[in-house]
């Protein structure tokens, strides 16, 4: 099980490959929302925003989200890491549930590039 350095180091790095993407998931990752990633075997919430293609963390608190972000995700650690680490395909992980992803409909149309 990934400890919580571990995803919060995963966030981190996913920060790092949307800020050096190019093209459609640049223009994807271009928004500023609010975002929550629940990691649901930790039951820990990292929230904050993203916002010029980059994930900023502001917080951690255990628990699920306590305010409903614009943008929200919730998994285990170990798929987080998976995922960043490029081991997980995300769009076949949201479609088998491992995965949830909760937005806006225009944000997930244009979160969707990203997938």
């Amino acid at each position: 099980m990934a400890t919580m350095e571990e995803c919060r180091s995963a966030l981190d790095k996913l920060s790092d490959n949307l800020a050096r993407a190019e093209g459609e998931v640049h223009a994807a990752a271009a928004l500023d929302r609010s975002l929550s990633c629940h990691i649901t075997d930790l039951d820990v919430t990292f929230t904050g925003r993203l916002r010029s293609g980059r994930i900023e963390v502001h917080d951690t608190a255990s628990g699920p989200p306590r305010e409903k972000a614009q943008i929200r995700l919730a998994m285990k650690g170990d798929d987080l890491v998976a995922m960043v680490d490029g081991e997980l395909n995300f769009a076949k992980a949201w479609a088998s549930g491992k995965v949830r992803l909760e937005a806006g409909f225009r944000d997930l149309l244009r979160l969707r590039t990203l997938l």
